[in-house]
C-alpha cells in the first residue's frame, strides 16, 4: 500500500511534502507517484478509499492517527473508484476534526460540471482532469504550501 521513493537522508524525507495518492488504477497511481516524487515529494499510495482511511487512522471506527506516518500535506484522489468514490473519501476527511484542514484534490477523466461543483462545495481544493501532467504539479505544490506543516491533521501556525 505505501511507498516512498528516495534514498535521501531521513531528515530530508521528513521535510518533504507528503502526499497521499488514492486511485484504483495502478497506472494512474504510478504516474502521480512519479510526477510528485520528481518534484521532491514523499508519496504514499492507496488503491481505494478504504485503504486511504486506514492509513489516515479513520478505518474501522478509528478517529485518530495510528502513527506519525499518517501526517500528510495533501490528498489526491480519483473520483470514480469501486467501493468508495473520491467524493465519499473527501466527505469523510472533511468530517474529521483531525483531518479536515488537509487539502484534498479530486482527479477524474470525466469532465462533468455537476460533479466538479459538488466536490468543490464539499471542500475539495481543486478538481483536475486526468491524465495529470508535470504542469499540474505546480498547482498541487501550491496547495501543499498552504498546508506545509502537518501536525496530526491540524493546521500549524507560526512554524
Amino acid at each position: 500500500m505505501a511507498s516512498a521513493s528516495s534514498s535521501l537522508e531521513v531528515l530530508a524525507i521528513e521535510e518533504r511534502p507528503h502526499v497521499l495518492a488514492v486511485d484504483d488504477s495502478l497506472v494512474d497511481r504510478k504516474l502521480v507517484e512519479r510526477l510528485l516524487t520528481n518534484s521532491a515529494c514523499k508519496v504514499t499510495t492507496a488503491e481505494n478509499g478504504q485503504r486511504a482511511l486506514e492509513f489516515l487512522g479513520l478505518g474501522d471506527g478509528q478517529n485518530t492517527f495510528k502513527n506519525g506516518d499518517a501526517k500528510v500535506n495533501l490528498i489526491i484522489t480519483d473520483y470514480c473508484m469501486p467501493g468508495m468514490t473520491g467524493y465519499e473519501l473527501l466527505k469523510k476527511v472533511k468530517e474529521s476534526s483531525n483531518l479536515k484542514e488537509i487539502p484534498v484534490v479530486i482527479v477524474s477523466s470525466e469532465n462533468v460540471p455537476t460533479r466538479i461543483k459538488k466536490c468543490l462545495e464539499e471542500g475539495a481544493q481543486e478538481f483536475m482532469l486526468k491524465p495529470l501532467k508535470q504542469s499540474d504539479v505546480k498547482k498541487l505544490r501550491w496547495h501543499m504550501k498552504e498546508f506545509s506543516h502537518p501536525c496530526n491533521g491540524k493546521l500549524c501556525m507560526g512554524r
